[in-house]
């Protein structure tokens, strides 16, 4: 099991390197059975938002099992830069983890010393399920610094200015862009498509282009031709909706019928 978990990081790591085309799912509902739906998908990654959501440990733990249970790999996004959130999630399993808000490489690589084993990082030795609950406890640790994924979310105009600096970080597979943040921070909240957010947007696509990056970005109504738009604007990775914008979605539409018909 752990030979298989161990490969299909690499592949993905591999897919990132390469900047092939990748696709994600994203959870934000706590029920494991979601995740367990989409990993039968084939995405190339299923992300657990623990930022925007009410997921905890304790689901996470669950989605991740569930997630790795099809053959899937879980990144769960956490909460906050903490490592009270990291330490748990990459002990429960996590095939890697996405940070939110990393503006500064400071703050990236005090993220990476929590996220690699000694003689590279600091992160601390255990015995959990991510060990085989010890079974697996040699092979892991000695994989891990090189297998783990680890993705950063660029945020703000702060990150988008340092992004040459971010991209150089150690061990760094994948970059994702915030649009909502980027314009909160830019003065113009929630306008996604401002000039100003396209303006940073095409900043960090075409750093990563030239550092060998993967760039991804979230396309939250899935048509084939918003993810091929994705594709052409240079991003490299796309995740495809959420969970939830499904419900929501099908939701809005049974409430068009219904209301048509009343």
């Amino acid at each position: 099991m752990i030979e298989q978990r161990i490969r299909n990081r690499l592949n993905l790591k591999e897919k990132f390197a390469k900047r092939e085309r990748t696709f994600g799912g994203w959870i934000s509902y706590r029920e494991p059975a979601i995740a367990e739906t989409f990993a039968k998908a084939g995405f190339d990654f299923i992300a657990i938002d623990m930022e925007h959501t009410t997921i905890s440990i304790d689901d996470a733990n669950r989605i991740i099992t569930s997630v790795q249970s099809e053959g899937g790999i879980c990144i769960p996004r956490q909460v906050s830069h903490n490592n009270d959130y990291m330490k748990p999630m990459l002990e429960a399993g996590a095939d890697g983890i996405m940070i939110p808000m990393v503006n500064t490489v400071d703050e990236a690589n005090i993220i990476v010393n929590n996220f690699k084993f000694p003689p590279v990082g600091r992160r601390s030795f255990g015995v959990n399920r991510a060990h085989g609950y010890g079974f697996d406890f040699e092979r892991y640790i000695s994989t891990w610094n090189d297998s783990g994924l680890f993705v950063i979310q660029i945020e703000s105009i702060t990150a988008v200015e340092n992004i040459d600096a971010l991209l150089t970080i150690n061990g760094l597979d994948a970059v994702m862009i915030g649009p909502y943040d980027i314009s909160g921070s830019l003065d113009v909240p929630g306008e996604t498509d401002h000039p100003k957010v396209r303006k940073a947007g095409r900043r960090v696509i075409d750093a990563c282009e030239r550092a060998g990056i993967s760039c991804m970005t979230q396309v939250a109504d899935v048509t084939a031709d918003a993810v091929e738009d994705a594709f052409d604007q240079g991003y490299t990775s796309v995740v495809m909706g959420s969970d939830l914008f499904i419900l929501w979605k099908w939701a809005e539409s049974m409430r068009d019928i219904m209301e048509k018909h009343r």
